[in-house]
């Protein structure tokens, strides 16, 4: 660790600024890219090359697999190899995943790969790409932030992060609609596969870490390491739940919402990014509105975050169901696009903060698994429920799924956490 003089936890260091607004925007990145596949380009791209809806959202299905699987190993080599060169490697992977899929898409547009198996396999490989080196980012990224940040404000600066990718999460069908109405179907793709590039390049030369994160502590009794079982640890766990079941909903209403719009509106193809577009945008706004001005001034502990979450999340979803008027579909969106703002800070530093400063990329990588790992479902109970169930099935099951959730959240959590002790987190500037 370093001896220098540690700066006035106060300051607003430039150095520190810019380097979070960095790696906002790579998450940014990701998240817009991420759902925009889903949501925006996916759901017509399918109807258009003859994919089955289920076969469609298995794409994602299994992507998030490997997106569960790999996240926690990628935070943990970020406490080794430093928080830098795994997120430029999570960019980098991301960029060529979206490059590939954008590639094969317009391969079997113009009929060049043809069946519908072959397009799956080809689409999937381009995911799995996504999945397996792309999971780096995320949990580096607030790594990185977890260590150069105060304890007592972990909650709002994880928040700030993490509405880059939330952000970009609804803003990217958006972006989407827009590029795609103009350019074409697959220009977004191609676009944000360039855009990935240049924030890998950025962020491994322009990044300061000069000092490498604290390492986890040697082996234990019986060969274990510190962070070992970290998953189950109680402090951590019930985190980690909440982020899967969020994520299983989410996943649902973002897979499931373009369909919606298509049939409740009677449109199809390209003409529904000219719907779905705004709504997401709404939806974008309501993400901001959360996670940057709600959050800062309301000072909303873990548990109200989540509980809240939750609730906002759950009058989006049911709004859905009785409605074809699409002015109510917006509404829907923006109260999704809050509820999202609000709960995922809420678990995403909450287990930051239950754990000492040498487990933060062990507990990053964690959280951004749980966060994957209801997409491996969510397709069962959004795209095929919807189509093989009933239209209104996702969205109902959805919003009672939430209000369980907030119900459990209020019981579970305590009202104000007590910070883990740790005794080596001197606050911001351990890490320069």
């Amino acid at each position: 660790m370093s001896t220098e003089t540690i700066p006035d936890p106060g300051q607003d260091r430039p150095d520190r600024r810019g380097a979070f607004r960095l790696l906002f925007f790579a998450l940014l990145a990701v998240g817009a890219g991420n759902t925009m596949l889903v949501s925006a380009i996916l759901p017509p791209l399918s109807r258009e090359i003859g994919l089955p809806d289920w076969m469609a959202g298995a794409i994602f299905s299994l992507s998030a697999t490997m997106w569960a699987i790999t996240s926690s190993f990628w935070g943990r080599k970020s406490n080794d190899w430093g928080r830098r060169p795994v997120a430029a490697l999570g960019m980098l992977g991301f960029s060529v995943s979206m490059l590939l899929f954008g590639t094969f898409a317009a391969l079997a547009m113009a009929g060049h790969i043809k069946g519908a198996i072959a397009i799956f396999l080809c689409l999937l490989f381009s995911r799995t790409l996504f999945g397996l080196f792309g999971s780096g980012t995320n949990p580096a990224a607030q790594a990185y932030v977890a260590d150069r940040t105060r304890r007592d404000q972990r909650t709002e600066e994880i928040a700030s992060l993490t509405s880059g990718f939330s952000f970009g999460a609804v803003a990217g069908p958006a972006f989407a609609a827009a590029a795609g109405a103009v350019f074409g179907l697959l220009t977004p793709v191609f676009m944000i596969s360039a855009i990935a590039a240049v924030m890998s390049f950025l962020i491994f030369t322009r990044l300061p870490e000069h000092n490498p994160p604290r390492r986890e502590a040697g082996l234990r009794k019986g060969g274990k390491r510190e962070g070992d079982g970290l998953w189950r640890d109680p402090r951590v766990l019930p985190f980690l739940l909440f982020a899967i079941s969020l994520s299983i909903v989410t996943g649902v209403l973002t897979q499931t919402f373009a369909f919606a719009i298509m049939d409740k509106i009677d449109v199809d193809g390209a003409e529904a990014m000219q719907f779905t577009g705004p709504a997401y945008t709404v939806g974008a706004a309501g993400t901001l509105i959360a996670q940057l001005v709600i959050i800062p001034r309301l000072k909303m502990t873990n548990r109200e975050l989540m509980v809240s979450g939750a609730l906002i999340l759950s009058l989006g979803a049911f709004l859905i169901v009785p409605t074809r008027e699409f002015a109510v579909l917006v509404l829907a969106q923006f109260f999704v696009g809050i509820g999202q703002g609000l709960a995922r800070p809420g678990f995403s530093s909450g287990a930051s903060l239950a754990v000492g400063s040498s487990l933060q990329g062990n507990v990053a990588g964690l959280v951004i698994s749980a966060n994957g790992m209801g997409f491996i479902v969510s397709p069962f109970f959004g795209p095929w429920m919807y189509e093989n169930v009933h239209t209104a099935a996702p969205f109902i099951g959805a919003g009672v799924m939430l209000l369980m959730m907030a119900a459990a959240a209020r019981k579970v959590f305590p009202a104000n956490q007590v910070l883990e002790d740790d005794p080596d987190d001197e606050g911001p500037g351990l890490f320069d």
